[in-house]
């Protein structure tokens, strides 16, 4: 099934923003909140937020050609159509929505507190045989992207994948009431965004409204970490599927005969077909059975689902490996929470290496009242792996200060981390670099390629 031909009018923007009457011969080309972009014919939405205001840009849209402005307030007498709404992030949704009504296709929506852009890579993988899947760019995954990856949907599309993110209270609710998922995927939980969702708890209420938004028809899938996330999604619906290695996983979603490799990736088996991942990390052996949960959901057939989730290989920064002269640098800076930390430096103790595992670790970010105490606990856990030199900064450095392990070099700015790093590791070594986006730890890179002789992929 595909999506419907569609086309915006000055009726059906109306309809959608809840406002009278309309003109269904007025037509428009697409929506735009952004003047740098935007097409002759656009629609395009002022959104404000707390380093802009689009009604500030109302006459440089028109300039470019836009057929129509939502305004929460009057932008000026200007040669266009005018719909005036209450907010312009939800009209922004509502134009969504209403787009999202007239695609009846899969619509697949994934959140979690780690894992959400890797498994929608994978499920894009995963779904590569059929036609016209059609899915999140990057990670816009919040109430201004998921919209906008809807709106820019083409007519043919014949599934649309969904990553949602989170960071205050409904906001999980407000992309899934847009989206209207048929298939709900919680990768993970834990203390993320603590600061405005309160505790693990906050955490889990939120992403499980994902799963409360699918339809009893539809599909619902979790991981199977921590086990609350599947017990509380058994109260949602007694039928959902759990992913992952313990035994509250699925029996047809375990792994069956999985090997680690010396790149730190794994091979194993699914419904009677080899798997071989890109992306390293015994965690994204469960986030390739998502994908290929969801794939087997649509009718994918489990040798063409499998061959594309073998073909995903990891973002920047999210899992790379690079070589830096005579060093192997685990890249996974892009984001961080006590789990992801834990995983990738369980990944990082699994790599073959000629020298040290050496964890470089930046502070996790948006972490409230609770970010010492979260702090120390996952150093205490990291520090019971098998790693050679644990390199601290920010608030990983903090929780060090009273931490007697010979291993620890704490650096407490990344600056400074930058000049020493090439100092505190050597030719042969692995090196973890995992820190949230925020503290852009990826800046200690240049230095170790002017030290160590270069980069190659």
């Amino acid at each position: 099934m595909t999506g419907a031909a569609f086309g915006w009018s000055d009726a059906s923007v109306r309809r959608a923003l809840g406002l009278p009457g309309g003109d269904p011969q007025c037509r428009y080309r697409g929506v735009s909140t952004d003047t740098r972009t935007l097409q002759r014919g656009d629609v395009f939405v002022a959104l404000e937020g707390p380093r802009f205001d689009g009604h500030e840009f109302a006459a440089e849209a028109v300039a470019a050609g836009c057929g129509a402005i939502v305004a929460s307030r009057d932008p000026g007498d200007l040669p266009v159509s005018v719909y005036r709404v209450a907010d312009t992030l939800t009209a922004l949704g509502d134009l969504a929505l209403h787009r999202r009504s007239h695609a009846r296709i899969p619509v697949v929506g994934i959140t979690g507190s780690s894992g959400k852009t890797t498994v929608k890579d994978l499920t894009l993988g995963a779904l590569s045989s059929t036609p016209r899947p059609h899915g999140t760019s990057a990670n816009d995954n919040n109430r201004v992207g998921t919209p906008l990856t809807i709106l820019s949907m083409p007519d043919r599309a014949t599934s649309l994948v969904l990553e949602m993110g989170t960071n205050e209270p409904g906001e999980i609710a407000e992309l899934a009431r847009v989206a209207r998922p048929t298939v709900g995927v919680v990768t993970t939980v834990s203390e993320t965004h603590v600061e405005r969702l309160g505790d693990f708890s906050g955490v889990l209420t939120e992403k499980l409204d994902l799963l409360r938004a699918v339809d009893t028809a539809g599909t619902l899938l979790v991981g199977d970490e921590p086990p609350e996330l599947a017990r509380e999604a058994r109260r949602i619906r007694p039928d959902v599927a759990v992913s992952g290695w313990s035994d509250r996983a699925d029996d047809d979603l375990r792994p069956f005969d999985a090997r680690l490799r010396a790149d730190g990736t794994y091979s194993f088996t699914w419904m009677g077909e080899p798997v071989s991942m890109r992306i390293p990390g015994a965690h994204n052996v469960y986030n390739a059975l998502l994908a290929l949960a969801v794939a087997r959901s649509l009718n994918v057939a489990p040798t063409h689902a499998v061959a594309g989730v073998s073909a995903v290989a990891p973002r920047a920064m999210r899992g790379e490996v690079r070589t830096v002269g005579g060093l192997t640098l685990l890249v996974d800076c892009y984001n961080a929470n006590a789990a992801g930390v834990e995983a990738a430096v369980t990944t990082l103790a699994g790599m073959d290496t000629r020298g040290r595992r050496v964890a470089v670790l930046g502070s996790m970010l948006e972490l409230g009242a609770r970010s010492d105490a979260i702090h120390r606990e996952t150093l205490d856990r990291v520090l019971g792996s098998q790693i050679d030199r644990c390199v601290l900064t920010g608030a990983f450095a903090r929780a060090a200060s009273d931490v007697p392990d010979d291993r620890i070099v704490a650096v407490a700015r990344v600056d400074d981390l930058a000049e020493r790093l090439p100092r505190l590791v050597r030719r042969g070594d692995t090196v973890l670099l995992k820190a949230s986006r925020g503290v852009r730890l990826e800046r200690v890179i240049p230095g170790l390629e002017s030290g160590f002789g270069g980069a190659r992929a």
